[in-house]
């Protein structure tokens, strides 16, 4: 036993378990980007990774599978220098996680990993578990050796390291369940702070939800109240507890007339649990679809979810496709109704404001009827809160498209529809009309529609027959695009005219070769990395 807890063997054990662990710790890059993605749910995680056509587990067989033979031969081959033969064919996982590392990182990240200072505390984590477990495997291999003293296994013993490849994913799940030991007291102990810090302000809160164009009907109400109050809104598409908790302590909310709070939802409760520490003065809906039906289960817990935002508002705005779906609830309610004459192109829009017996022509550059709907929206409220018809007419006129929710890029003499946060079927449809209303050749590239649950076979069957007619049609990915392309054929869509490819750089490749100026092309539903 003596031999065994030696200096140099201790040092060895050391050595082996430091460089191993943090060279280790390097494979986790785009999976904790992923796990970012899935605001850290490990159950997510292997729930994303179960998913047909996912590779992640295949390449950490892989991996695993190259280790295995690779230290195996180089120990033997190296076997005229004793025990050191097993040390020297660490070399090996050096070799093959290195090039693991540089091929998972080549699939780069929609969405790229943030170091926010929760995720840095998740490495810290990682790291010092990784160290802990190649250590002690790194021992009691060691250990094993000792009391065994074969050659063969002095030889081969770090072989069994290899395993350590097929343990990417339980440990990064591991590590995320020991982070969440402090990360969760210490969110709710953050949303507590804004919780109260918005209780002893005299800042008036707007919510927003429905299953599309929330993000949408928040930035333009913003820029049409901007005209008249000082308004806060939650950036980008934030709408989680932590989302709102953000927006609210790191802003001086005294300064500000309305925080205008998007509340977003997958869960009935959801939306509770938001309003209960930001709870809303007006409530918006912007409509109901089977968006998120693969977590909701049913529509009706859809329109359960979001109807709680109803509860205790002062006054609630619901838009006119989903208002008879909210009759039961007792707050008092306004169905959307200020628009009319509605005419949409490659221009934009011309619509007239009506508020009673007040109408103003009004137009906007954003794309598509379905975004005079959204303005329709944020118009009701406005007027509720003291605009004249008028005044948002003039602000409409002002608005600027929202980023990836069908902004007309023009490059190259090339109109480009940006339309990639759009994954809802409404929305879908409406954009590619959109696209029809352009000349020359219109292409759309889209990787299908997706948390549809039963219905998203059935959906993307329909957004296929919504292409026919387009010029050209490219489809990204390998299990959603299948029933798009059986719908579009189904429907008369020229075979010649649609393509699958595998990836968005693919994709792009192929417009390089087709696209000429004055041609359009809409990026409809371009799928964040858990797709």
């Amino acid at each position: 036993m003596g031999i065994f807890i030696s200096v140099p063997k201790t040092i060895e054990c050391v050595v082996c378990a430091v460089l191993f662990a943090l060279l280790y710790c390097a494979c986790f890059y785009r999976l904790t980007g992923i796990l970012q993605s899935l605001s850290y749910s490990g159950t997510k995680l292997f729930k994303w990774a179960r998913k047909k056509g996912n590779l992640t587990f295949g390449k950490h067989v892989l991996l695993t599978m190259l280790c295995v033979l690779s230290t195996a031969v180089v120990a033997l081959c190296f076997s005229f220098s004793g025990e050191w033969a097993a040390v020297i064919s660490l070399a090996c996982f050096a070799v093959f996680f290195a090039v693991f590392i540089w091929a998972d990182n080549k699939i780069a990240l929609k969405v790229p990993v943030t170091f926010t200072p929760r995720l840095k505390r998740l490495y810290v984590v990682l790291v010092v578990v990784s160290l802990i477990l190649v250590y002690l495997a790194v021992t009691l291999l060691n250990f094993a050796d000792f009391i065994w003293g074969n050659s063969v296994f002095t030889l081969l013993r770090y072989c069994a390291l290899s395993l350590f490849g097929l343990l990417i994913m339980p440990i990064l799940a591991l590590s995320n369940s020991i982070a969440k030991i402090y990360e969760v007291p210490h969110n709710k102990k953050f949303v507590r702070k804004a919780k109260a810090k918005l209780k002893s302000s005299n800042i008036r809160v707007i919510g927003i939800t429905g299953s599309y164009g929330k993000t949408s009907t928040k930035k333009i109400l913003c820029e049409i109240l901007a005209t008249k109050f000082k308004v806060l809104a939650t950036p980008n598409s934030h709408n989680t507890p932590m989302g709102l908790a953000m927006s609210i302590n790191n802003n001086d909310i005294q300064n500000f007339d309305f925080f205008i709070a998007e509340m977003g939802a997958r869960h009935v409760g959801d939306i509770a649990e938001l309003c209960e520490f930001c709870p809303p003065e007006y409530s918006l809906i912007t409509g109901i679809c089977p968006q998120h039906l693969e977590s909701f289960g049913s529509i009706e817990n859809i329109v359960k979810a979001k109807g709680e935002i109803l509860s205790g508002c002062k006054k609630a705005i619901i838009a006119s496709d989903c208002s008879a779906l909210f009759e039961a609830y007792s707050c008092p309610k306004l169905t959307v109704d200020c628009v009319k004459d509605v005419k949409s192109d490659c221009n934009g829009s011309t619509f007239t404001l009506c508020f009673g017996k007040e109408t103003v022509p009004a137009h906007t550059k954003l794309l598509g009827a379905h975004a005079v709907d959204n303005i329709a929206i944020a118009a009701m409220l406005a007027h509720e809160l003291g605009m004249s018809a008028k005044e948002i007419a003039e602000a409409c006129e002002k608005l600027n498209y929202i980023e990836h929710r069908l902004q007309l890029i023009c490059s190259g003499g090339v109109n480009i529809l940006d339309d990639g946060y759009n994954s809802n079927v409404k929305g879908a449809a409406a954009a590619i009309e959109v696209l029809k209303s352009f000349n020359a050749c219109k292409i759309c590239v889209t990787p299908g529609l997706v948390e549809l649950g039963m219905l998203e076979e059935s959906e993307n069957r329909a957004l296929g027959k919504h292409l026919v007619g387009l010029d050209n049609v490219i489809l990204i990915g390998e299990t959603l695009v299948i029933p798009v392309k059986e719908g579009y054929i189904e429907n008369g869509g020229d075979p010649e005219k649609i393509c699958i490819v595998q990836t968005l750089n693919a994709a792009q490749e192929k417009l390089k070769a087709i696209l000429k100026p004055g041609d359009t092309v809409l990026f409809l539903n371009d799928l964040p990395d858990i797709y």
